[in-house]
């Protein structure tokens, strides 16, 4: 869901996103909560404030009634100022990244999915490799010995002498 509060001096706009399966969940967390510290950096000082809350809703819409409050739930907070809706060019696209933002998101987690499920891959080519290297030799490969005609020669292991007199009855 989307929920919308204009107020005299900002406008916050609450997204309610719904994660089915656990890996989408821890995914999309580590995700918005990047996205809540990217606001930090010089660069873009302009963005929208970001505020993320996982199972709790924000208190602009705790009032209403038949809000989830479970794991599976997490709620995006974006609070546009005046300067984001200064002139037509920057309302358009604010009003438009903000529209397309709960695509932008599942459109990542499923990009962080694939390229986890890419790397899983490589890793597990990378350690049959290394255990089909580390495969010893056949046993009886050091045993076998060919002889001139090309016939293999076995070894035939004799009993040492105590073992051959107890095997015959002796002294016990």
């Amino acid at each position: 869901a989307i929920y919308v509060q204009a107020q005299q001096d900002r406008v916050t706009v609450i997204f309610s996103t719904l994660f089915k399966e656990e890996v989408d969940r821890v995914l999309g967390k580590v995700f918005l909560q990047e996205f809540v510290d990217a606001r930090r950096q010089a660069a873009i000082q302009n963005a929208p404030q970001v505020v993320y809350s996982s199972r709790e809703a924000p208190m602009e819409i705790r009032h209403l009634s038949g809000l989830k409050q479970d794991e599976s739930v997490g709620y995006v907070s974006f609070v546009l100022f005046p300067r984001h809706f200064a002139d037509s060019e920057v309302r358009d696209k604010t009003i438009s990244q903000i529209q397309l933002f709960r695509d932008y998101l599942h459109y990542h987690i499923k990009c962080a999915k694939a390229y986890m499920h890419s790397r899983m891959r490589t890793r597990v080519q990378d350690f049959l490799k290394v255990i089909n290297r580390a495969k010893p030799e056949r046993a009886t490969q050091g045993l076998e010995k060919r002889t001139a005609t090309g016939r293999y020669f076995r070894p035939q292991f004799r009993q040492s002498a105590s073992a051959s007199s107890q095997a015959e009855g002796g002294d016990w």
